[in-house]
């Protein structure tokens, strides 16, 4: 089935068969609760709560999804009911997804050394929802956490099947534009003649980016700039997908560039398609015109 997504009695209660299926076979965790997993958590979370260190540690409540994921190399042990429940909504219209939710229920804290196991099922399928996104139906999975045998907790995660919204034939809209104060307008009168000026301190002579009125290092108010050679690589970045703003048609890639100079900027990546920019990428410097009012510095993929 193509085009509009069928709506009808006949095809939602097809969805709602298959509620109480399987969703995943019996799966087991690929490691015991450990407590390096716990301390790598709580670094990346900023929980110094005592209560996940020492002898008598328990891992955080919050993590109890994180030992049952498949990791990044191995598929999810998927069943074919809920293969088939995706393609049926995928065949029907709804071919796009996001995730919108999820919920945990505690039971019983995790300790190093449990073994966990899991079962997961199609919880529900909701009747046909109008979103922001376009039409569409939430799938909710229930997937049951258990410890040496014992339930330990339930994870509920949550995805809208939509038929993206057509968009309407609105004049094009314009990019916001950038705040301009005293203490950056240097930067942006630079960006009008095409150079990208740093900041650099005449007391201890660090550079810094983006522009501040003191510096971090020595915390001298004084400076003058120098101007970027525009070569740099990528040292991370994210595709944007969604939401879609006005102005901005995803998806498309947002680069933190690192200069040859050593300071950061954050930019877009262009001139190369979005899922082939990659960490360590190299880029160079140019500016793009977007509109009588807007130039900005975008970064030019640089590919082998």
């Amino acid at each position: 089935m193509n085009g509009e997504p069928e709506v009808h009695e006949e095809f939602e209660a097809r969805l709602k068969a298959y509620e109480g299926r399987s969703a995943a076979a019996t799966g087991v965790g690929r490691d015991p609760v450990n407590e390096p997993m716990i301390r790598h958590w709580c670094e990346a979370m900023g929980d110094t709560s005592p209560a996940y260190t020492g002898p008598d540690a328990i891992a955080p409540p919050t993590m109890l999804q994180a030992w049952t994921m498949a990791g990044l190399t191995r598929r999810p042990e998927r069943t074919a009911a809920y293969d088939e429940l995706l393609t049926l909504l995928d065949e029907s219209g709804h071919h796009a997804v996001v995730a919108t939710d999820c919920e945990q229920e505690y039971l019983r804290p995790l300790r190093p050394g449990d073994e966990i196991t899991f079962d997961s099922v199609i919880e529900s399928v909701s009747g046909r929802k109008a979103t922001k996104l376009g039409a569409g139906y939430f799938v909710t999975t229930r997937t049951d956490v258990r410890a040496n045998g014992e339930p330990a907790g339930t994870h509920r995660f949550r995805i809208l099947k939509y038929a993206p919204a057509h968009r309407s034939s609105k004049p094009a809209e314009r990019r916001p534009r950038p705040v301009v104060n005293r203490d950056n307008a240097g930067f942006w009168e630079g960006v009008a003649r095409h150079a990208l000026l740093i900041q650099r301190c005449t007391t201890c002579t660090a550079l810094r980016f983006p522009w501040l009125p003191g510096c971090g290092t020595c915390g001298s108010p004084d400076w003058d700039t120098v101007e970027a050679s525009g070569e740099g690589r990528v040292y991370s970045y994210v595709v944007m997908h969604h939401p879609p703003f006005p102005a901005f048609e995803p998806p498309y890639a947002v680069g933190l560039i690192e200069l040859a100079e050593g300071v950061r900027i954050v930019s877009n990546v262009v001139g190369v398609p979005y899922d082939k920019v990659r960490i360590g990428m190299p880029v160079r410097l140019e500016f793009r015109r977007y509109d009588d009012e807007l130039v900005l510095p975008v970064f030019q993929g640089v590919t082998p």
